[in-house]
């Protein structure tokens, strides 16, 4: 178990300085009472469309890189067969 009291901390002496600061401090963004406020799911709603558009992109790039690099330029594993072939069958 603890022995002895608790330290009390000090408290600094007022001073007439700094009540002074205080009240002209107000507040950091004075709004008008019926300013209307936008939302901000259009502004999340575009963002994350602009992402999702980007991300599309680079994945198709990405794709199309490897394969070439696989493939060696081609864009398709299968040939594919031509039109009249394919009616005879």
């Amino acid at each position: 178990m603890a022995q002895g009291k608790l330290k009390v901390k000090a408290k600094p002496p007022p001073s007439g300085k700094n009540k002074a600061n205080k009240s002209k401090k107000g507040a950091a963004v004075q709004r008008r009472g019926n300013a209307p406020i936008q939302s901000k799911k259009t502004k999340f709603q575009e963002a994350h469309k602009l992402k999702k558009a980007i991300t599309k992109t680079v994945n198709k790039t990405m794709e199309d890189e490897l394969r070439k690099r696989a493939l060696g330029g081609k864009q398709s594993l299968t040939k594919k067969e031509s039109a009249t072939t394919s009616k005879k069958k």
